[in-house]
């Protein structure tokens, strides 16, 4: 699997605290140096700061929201779930609080797995703007997203999502039985905040005003 090399800002830009990578809030610090705990390496730091984003927010694409508020790192660190876009967040924000330099990515995916439930209220089978950390390790960029939680995972026989540090942690192209999973259909850059704005404006666009209706998640988020 190939890495993205750096582009754009140098990796000193992406350690900041900003408007939605509060790093320097208390539920965002407290949060690293758990999951952080006992690591050495940059390598076992970044691989425990994704499993704990990964495992410790729980997906949730029923949380879409137009609340700024909603979607700053500590904000979503206490509530304890989030679709992909503000799990991305956390994650970006963690490295950064961590030493990593780092980015928030964006791409237009397909996912052949959605449930009947998500894809009548979305319209489509397309996730705009899905968020992805793009973190520097050791002089390499890397891509990783830790949007679906091993628990979900697990109970929709779908394989967890792992990042060593070494390599990109991208969506899986196919699930387990090799059904086709997640298509990468369009880049949309990397930034050193979150663009909110852009990203409200493209989910409004493709799915209407409904996606904001914070409705509960049902329990079919993926296809049995």
């Amino acid at each position: 699997m190939t890495t993205s090399r750096a582009t754009g800002a140098r990796p000193t830009a992406a350690l900041a605290s900003s408007r939605f990578l509060d790093i320097d809030h208390s539920s965002v610090q407290a949060f690293t140096r758990d999951a952080v705990g006992a690591a050495n390496s940059d390598r076992d730091k970044a691989r425990r700061l994704f499993a704990a984003v990964r495992d410790q927010i729980r997906y949730d694409p029923y949380t879409v929201s137009d609340n700024p508020e909603h979607y700053q790192a500590s904000h979503v660190i206490e509530s304890g779930r989030g679709y992909c876009v503000p799990k991305a967040v956390v994650l970006t924000a963690a490295f950064r609080a961590a030493g990593f330099p780092a980015r928030l990515g964006f791409a237009d995916v397909r996912n052949h797995l959605q449930t009947d439930t998500l894809r009548e209220l979305m319209g489509t089978d397309v996730f705009v703007f899905h968020g992805y950390s793009h973190v520097y390790i050791q002089g390499r960029w890397f891509k990783a997203t830790p949007a679906f939680n091993s628990e979900l995972c697990a109970r929709f026989g779908v394989a967890p999502i792992d990042f060593t540090g070494d390599e990109n942690a991208l969506l899986h192209a196919h699930s387990a039985d090799g059904s086709t999973h997640m298509e990468y259909v369009r880049e949309r850059g990397v930034f050193n905040d979150l663009p909110l704005d852009d990203i409200l404006a493209g989910l409004k666009h493709a799915y209407g005003p409904l996606i904001f209706s914070g409705r509960p998640a049902p329990a079919d988020v993926f296809q049995e």
